[in-house]
């Protein structure tokens, strides 16, 4: 498998594209390359050789769900559970680039999905869309909600 590539696949949140290129995804998505995408990841160990989690903000990182964060290195990261259906997918790579299947600001066209990704990953349940993940910022001292 080819990191490079762009993959639409059921994520844990909604149908998303996930690639290794942050910037072809920037180009499919027609967002500006200078804005952050956010980055899955397989565990608390491929977490901690991209970032430093604030020690006051630990807790709150290891026991969260589905939800964001960006850290003070300005770089965001959400960690999949083993539980979880993209589970399997993610571990293969252990790090990708994931955004939402769609134009930047829209809902979700399974015709635009289809058509700018490089590999359709199909599950048994498949592509449906569900709530985004929440988004906190982190600081050396505060935790503000984003979304």
């Amino acid at each position: 498998m080819d990191s490079k590539l762009i993959y639409l696949v059921q994520t844990d949140t909604t149908v998303g594209f996930s690639s290794a290129n942050d910037e072809k995804l920037s180009t499919v998505k027609r967002r500006p390359k200078l804005q952050k995408i956010l980055q899955t990841v397989d565990s608390f160990k491929t977490l901690k050789e991209n970032t430093r989690i604030p020690k006051i903000h630990r807790k709150k990182v290891r026991n969260s769900k589905k939800t964001t964060f960006i850290y003070p290195n300005q770089k965001s990261f959400r960690i999949i559970p083993k539980d979880n259906e993209f589970y399997p997918f993610i571990h293969k790579f252990k790090n990708l680039y994931s955004t939402s299947a769609n134009h930047t600001k829209k809902s979700f066209e399974e015709d635009f999905a289809l058509a700018n990704s490089d590999v359709i990953v199909y599950t048994k349940e498949g592509f449906h869309e569900k709530n985004s993940s929440s988004i906190y910022k982190l600081n050396r001292k505060k935790l503000r909600k984003i979304r």
